[in-house]
């Protein structure tokens, strides 16, 4: 009878992340259990408490993973090339990676713990956002805007990309992935080509009414 063979460090904290993403993905984090993910990786659960110490330091390693890959993936897409074509590089980067990934899309984008803090899908768009507002605070001073605007506009778009993404992922599959980028893209770019220097309320807008005049 042949011997099982005993994994690395390394390995074995590989394999139970991949088993956790897997897990958490299918279920939300507070429905995964420390033994679920034992049993499913063939282990005992001190073995996933001697890597992650709980399941929000699965979790957690899980997430950070999945968002270095993401922003890895976009932050290459926008190195190079006119802004348009960075921009539009961006939104299928981010789309293709919910379609390449959906378990760590899902992870990032269900329940995760209130001890978390900042992780998951609201960590990964103020790092996009982040790198996206670098490229539009020069692209907003050569075009003559003013450069502390670019945050606005970066984190706008970013929102309106990944809320697509959430939408594609549950209930858009329909559509090929690049239909869909292409439109977010080209809506996203539209309105920054046309973007006023000064934006102004529009004349119909009214004021609250006051009561008894």
């Amino acid at each position: 009878m042949a011997t099982k063979k005993r994994l690395s460090g390394a390995d074995r904290r590989a394999q139970l992340m991949a088993v956790g993403r897997g897990v958490f993905a299918s279920k939300g984090y507070e429905a995964t259990s420390i033994e679920e993910v034992a049993h499913q990786a063939g282990v005992s659960k001190p073995i996933v408490y001697e890597h992650f110490g709980a399941k929000e330091g699965l979790y957690a390693a899980i997430v950070d993973r999945e968002m270095d890959d993401l922003v890895t993936r976009v932050s290459e897409s926008i190195a190079t090339g006119t802004p348009r074509e960075r921009f539009e590089r961006a939104v299928l980067a981010f789309m293709t990676y919910a379609k390449a990934e959906p378990a760590g899309f899902a992870v990032m984008t269900r329940d995760s713990p209130l001890a978390a803090g900042r992780r998951g899908l609201t960590r990964v768009i103020d790092d996009l956002a982040l790198r996206v507002s670098d490229i539009f605070k020069s692209e907003f001073e050569h075009a003559g805007y003013d450069p502390k605007l670019a945050p606005i506009y970066a984190n706008a778009l970013v929102g309106m990309v990944t809320q697509v993404g959430q939408w594609w992922a549950e209930d858009g599959r329909s559509f090929s992935i690049d239909h869909v980028a292409r439109h977010v893209a080209a809506l996203g770019w539209m309105g920054l080509r046309h973007l006023p220097k000064a934006p102004a309320a529009s004349s119909g807008r009214r004021g609250p009414k006051r009561r008894g005049g």
